[in-house]
Order: structure tokens, then sequence, then C-alpha cells
């Protein structure tokens, strides 16, 4: 029962993650139908963002996580600006492929030595590392870091949750996702809807790139975003591409399943995101909470 909790709770933390990267790839397919294979990059910049803004200017955790965010939103607007705003109205295969070129062309760029360089790095202590005992009689310890990351995936989301349903560009943002030509004989900007919809998607990833960093301490290389994205990527279709909560469902069962599954083997628990993947598309192939649209052809 101990290792069974302490399982539950590493997935927990590790589903966190890959809860704010889901939902970048979730509201940008949810609004123009692409797959943003960039995304995952952008959460590589955002946790050399913390690493060096921590390392060299020495600022705080929370003035780190709001630079990760500005700097990835800033970039994921500029990208969607000059890389995918001229295919809007082209074949969706041409977005496709220029959301991979954009993808390999932010990770080798970043593998220069003059800019990240592909050596490994140790992440900064952002905060001192503390122990908690929440359950005496199993001795189950959780760490300051997993209250952190909880607290600001729980305030991000409800943020999120806000935004999308209470404010008025949230409204703008579900009227494009139905229907961009109505949205906008109906005075919506799409192209500015479309830009909001990229800088709060890829400032959740840099919140994301944060949390990583701080909680597995390590940065591999420019290409460490490779395979978080594609775990993340399939949490959003588990959960029903294109649907936020469903992106939050997918990301905790892909973060609480990959860590019940690595526990018996490494290679278990790289491919049990796959497995899962495929049985939810074979009993409900527009996922776990998504819902059939129609379009017209």
């Amino acid at each position: 029962m101990e290792y069974l909790i302490q399982q539950l709770i590493n997935g927990i933390q590790l589903g966190t993650m890959y809860a704010l990267l889901a939902l970048g790839y979730t509201m940008v397919y949810g609004i123009i139908r692409l797959i943003n294979f960039a995304h995952a990059d952008i959460f590589m910049i955002g946790v050399y963002t913390a690493l060096f803004t921590a390392t060299r200017y020495r600022v705080p955790f929370p003035l780190v996580i709001v630079i990760s965010m500005v700097v990835c939103a800033v970039l994921g607007v500029v990208i969607e600006r000059l890389a995918y705003k001229p295919l809007r109205y082209k074949p969706r295969l041409s977005a496709l492929i220029t959301a991979l070129g954009v993808s390999l062309f932010l990770e080798n760029f970043c593998a220069l030595p003059f800019m990240f360089g592909p050596e490994y790095r140790s992440f900064p202590e952002l905060i001192p590392p503390k122990q908690y005992v929440i359950l005496k009689q199993y001795n189950i310890t959780v760490t300051n870091v997993f209250l952190i990351n909880l607290l600001v995936v729980s305030v991000l989301l409800v943020g999120l949750f806000y935004l999308v349903h209470h404010t008025m560009i949230g409204k703008k943002m579900r009227a494009v996702s139905l229907d961009k030509t109505t949205a906008s004989l109906l005075g919506v900007n799409v192209d500015r809807t479309i830009s909001f919809t990229f800088l709060i998607g890829t400032a959740l990833a840099g919140a994301s790139g944060v949390l990583y960093g701080m909680t597995y301490t390590s940065v591999q290389s420019p290409y460490l975003g490779i395979w978080p994205g594609w775990k993340a990527f399939i949490a959003a279709v588990i959960g029903g591409i294109g649907n936020i909560p469903g992106a939050v469902v997918g990301a905790y069962l892909m973060g609480i399943s990959e860590v019940y599954a690595t526990s018996i083997s490494s290679d278990l628990g790289f491919g049990i995101a796959f497995a899962i993947l495929i049985i939810v598309l074979i009993v409900k192939p527009t996922g776990l909470l998504g819902k059939k649209r129609q379009e017209k052809v």
C-alpha cells in the first residue's frame, strides 16, 4: 500500500506537467485544427529560460515562472504570425509540414554552441527542498516541490477556465473554434483571436518547463522536449483533442499510468502511452471527453 500510494503521488506530479503541455496542443487544435509540433520545443525554451534566469540573475521562483511564460508566449505569437498565419487558408498538410519544420529548426538552432549547446546542465535549486509526512501509518511523504506544482497548475487551470468561459476574449475563442467564417461576420477579429490562443497556450508551456526543471533538476539538451511533447500530445488525444477538460484528464491518466508502468519496466513506461492511446481510440475514437463534430465538405 505504501508503494502504491507513493507511486500515485509521483504520477500526479508528472501529470501536472503533461496537463499544462496538453492544454497548449488542445487549444491550438480546437481553434485552427492544427497540431503544433513546435509546442514541445517552446516547452524546451521555457526550461532553458528558467535555467539561465535563475543562475545568472538569481531571481526568485515566482518571477522565474513569469519570465518563462512571457518569453514562451512572445515566441509562440511570433511563430504563429510568421509560419502559420500565411498558410491559414491553404491545405492543412502545408501547415502540418510547416509545424514540423519549425520544430526541427528550434531544436537544431538551440543546439548550436553559441545558443544553449548540446551539453547536459543542472537546473538550479529555486526552492530549498523539504519533505512532509502526510500518512504516518504508511510513511507517505510529499515534497514542497510537489505541492508547489499542484498550486501552480491549479491557479493556471482556474484562470484558464475563467478566461475561456467568463470573458469576452474567451467567447471569441469559442466562436472562432466553432466557425471562423460566421465569427468574422459577427465582428470577431479572427486573426487576433488565434494569436491570443497561441499566446495563452505557449505561456502554459513555459510554466510547464519551469515545473519540469524544478522537479527533475537536469536539463539534458535542446531535444529534451521531444518525449514530454509526445506524451502530452497523446494525453490531449486520449482526453479528446480540442477539449480542455479532456486534456487535463488525459494528462493525469498518462502521468499515473506511466509511473506505475515504469516501476515495472522502463521499456513498458515508454510504451504504455501508445497502448492506452490505441485502446481509447478503438473504444471511443473521439477521446474520453471528446464529442463528434460534423464538417461540411
